[in-house]
């Protein structure tokens, strides 16, 4: 299933998405999606509402250098254990939600990710079997960072942590085998002409998503709704004022937002 979280004229609802590209669908439910789905009854056209971030998150961890060709890149090696580091639920935004870029940063680039979101019963010091049944599903991350920032903090807050560098969406896939999925990530100022600047494919993951819940779980207990990035593949790149950055995942979608100077 595919669940969303949206505005429409009465408000703001969480909703399952039916049907496909030719026709699709949100119809309204009475719950949060990792609780017993109950149906409203109401139903709109996915074009006449606004999509939000699909989830609400205490937190959101990120996991550095889980590709090793993005650690490559940068000139680093593969960690021995994950690398994580938190990003504020305060980063998170939504699809068409305008990426604002810090005047305090000359270089803020995109980092396409599989994001995990936990389910009801959260998890604390989970093994991997834990680990699986604590997970509810997956959607679309946008780890923004400003770079320049990341190579002259000792720590990574500040150059992960402004306000709009946490994309997530469009909406959370259920039931989806995740163990081998291509990443893409385009960048672009005409939308009919955007330049691809990631592609990737979860199987290259250094840990994967099992490995990477449970080595969370047994740092932080993780509560329903919270979000593990999993990594970016190499290619990340600068992205500017004007630009559109576009990042879609296999089986679950695209996730899109504009970038605009914060000045």
């Amino acid at each position: 299933m595919r669940f969303a979280r949206f505005v429409h004229a009465g408000g703001v609802s969480f909703g399952v998405v039916e049907g496909d590209a030719s026709g699709l669908t949100v119809a309204e439910i009475g719950s949060l999606p990792f609780e017993e789905v109950r149906f409203t009854g109401q139903r709109w056209a996915l074009a006449d509402v606004r999509l939000l971030a699909p989830i609400f998150s205490s937190k959101v961890i990120g996991i550095g250098r889980n590709y090793a060709d993005h650690a490559a890149e940068h000139g680093n090696e593969v960690p021995k254990e994950p690398l994580i580091f938190i990003k504020p639920s305060t980063s998170v935004i939504g699809p068409n939600d305008a990426i604002r870029l810090p005047p305090q940063s000359q270089r803020v680039e995109e980092e396409a990710e599989l994001a995990v979101v936990i389910g009801a019963t959260g998890a604390r010091r989970v093994d991997r079997a834990g680990a699986e049944k604590a997970i509810f599903g997956y959607t679309i991350g946008n780890d923004v960072t400003a770079r320049d920032l990341q190579r002259s903090d000792p720590q990574w807050t500040r150059a992960k942590g402004f306000d709009s560098f946490c994309p997530i969406g469009p909406w959370i896939v259920t039931g989806l085998d995740v163990s081998d999925l291509e990443i893409r990530c385009e960048v672009g100022r005409n939308p009919d002409a955007m330049e691809v600047r990631q592609i990737g494919r979860t199987k290259d993951m250094v840990f994967d998503v099992p490995t990477l819940v449970s080595y969370v779980s047994h740092v932080m207990t993780l509560l329903p709704g919270d979000i593990i990035l999993t990594g970016t593949p190499a290619g990340v790149s600068e992205i500017t004022s004007g630009d559109t950055v576009s990042v879609s995942i296999q089986g679950i979608g695209e996730l899109r937002n504009p970038v605009v100077s914060l000045d």
